[in-house]
């Protein structure tokens, strides 16, 4: 039920996965040593009353909790979406802006805090979490519900319930933790609202970008997955709906002509005649002036119709054989088959294509063969065949 917009992986997000990389090496590393872990403590007292500036730098950047780190990466890996959408510089500008906005935030909240309720916060949780509690605004805002079930038939199941509740863990984790939750979603808020300006004063600067580019993008960037399919990246859910159709549709049609293929090597002498369909018109259409002349028949059969030439001499006779016929100006086709069952005794493989639609496949600029095998494995979709060759 995670968010399943563009491939699995963390390909074309090198941010999210230096963060990932770094903020749990880092927790792993306090875990292992336990006398350093003083020094990320997000303690307020020592940041106002002995000006521990360097507290707002470790305090909100390592998370101490097991817990909390754990349920920060599973929703930094959702959000690496934005990384894809808005592009690394402008991704890693919004965390800035969102990073330094929820500081101050925090000091806001905790004297409105203590004002109203007369008790002195000293300690928040740390770590990156009002930034990525940042990210729920965008969340909310530009990715579309879809729906996935139901339960008891009244609550509904959508693509972005996972996510929220992994939030709502987080939240959940510890006392305070609500404040930095608001901190985080005020400081999204306004950062997207770009009230005063904000974007443009708070952003990653391009030379930054272009050293980090450079330097770091070769060691933490992924390669292209692949063994999946690439999804779409519709912003919306019915431009969504419209790519996933549009995948199992072309899945479909290469199914088709796979299969098409393994019937064509299984018949060869089919195919070939199906692939020189011009000739095999031509030779039915001349077949009663080509042929040999007709015997005279006995007295006793005068009243009959006269029994079609056999095609047992003919070039295009074999066991299963493809009929073709061309019976209006408008590319309507219609095959008789009884007649050809009981008349002709033989067991035809048929095959009917459209031949306008041939020959609009040929003026696109593909050949003849392709654009017959492309309209068999479609069952003679113009459409179809076309994306299919444009694409293979």
């Amino acid at each position: 039920m995670f968010t399943t917009t563009g491939s699995r992986g963390l390909y074309k997000a090198p941010l999210s996965k230096s963060l990932l990389l770094v903020l749990n090496g880092l927790t792993l590393m306090l875990i292992l040593l336990p006398q350093y872990q003083e020094l990320f403590i997000y303690n307020l007292q020592a940041l106002t009353q002995q000006q521990q500036v360097w507290r707002l730098l470790c305090g909100r950047l390592v998370c101490l909790d097991v817990k909390d780190c754990f349920c920060c990466s599973l929703l930094i890996y959702n959000f690496r979406i934005f990384e894809r959408r808005f592009g690394t510089r402008k991704f890693a500008s919004f965390l800035l802006g969102t990073w330094c906005f929820s500081a101050l935030t925090d000091f806001v909240l905790v004297q409105a805090f203590q004002h109203l309720f007369d008790y002195e916060v000293e300690e928040l949780p740390a770590g990156l979490l009002a930034p990525v509690f940042s990210l729920f605004v965008p969340f909310y805002l530009s990715i579309p519900r879809m729906p996935v079930t139901q339960i008891l038939g009244h609550i509904h199941i959508t693509n972005k319930s996972l996510v929220y509740i992994v939030g709502l863990q987080l939240l959940t984790s510890s006392p305070f933790m609500w404040l930095l939750a608001l901190s985080g979603l005020v400081s999204g808020g306004l950062y997207l609202s770009n009230i005063l300006w904000v974007q443009k004063i708070l952003f990653v600067p391009a030379w930054v970008s272009r050293i980090a580019r450079y330097i770091l993008e070769p060691i933490v960037s992924s390669s292209q997955p692949s063994n999946e399919t690439p999804l779409g990246m519709g912003a919306t859910l019915d431009i969504q709906r419209q790519q996933r159709m549009d995948l199992l549709d072309q899945q479909l049609l290469l199914a088709q002509y796979n299969e098409a293929g393994r019937n064509a090597t299984r018949q060869p002498q089919v195919r070939a005649g199906l692939l020189q369909w011009t000739r095999l018109l031509s030779s039915l259409r001349h077949r009663g002036q080509n042929g040999p002349p007709m015997q005279p028949q006995p007295q006793a059969q005068t009243h009959q119709s006269p029994q079609p030439p056999s095609l047992n001499n003919s070039p295009v006779a074999e066991e299963q054989v493809c009929v073709l016929f061309l019976l209006s100006r408008v590319g309507f086709i219609y095959f008789f088959k009884v007649w050809c069952t009981k008349s002709l005794n033989i067991n035809p493989y048929i095959c009917v294509i459209f031949v306008p639609q041939v020959a609009r496949l040929v003026e696109m600029g593909f050949s003849r063969t392709d654009a017959l095998e492309a309209l068999r494995a479609s069952n003679n979709d113009i459409n179809m065949a076309t994306n299919f060759l444009l694409q293979h």
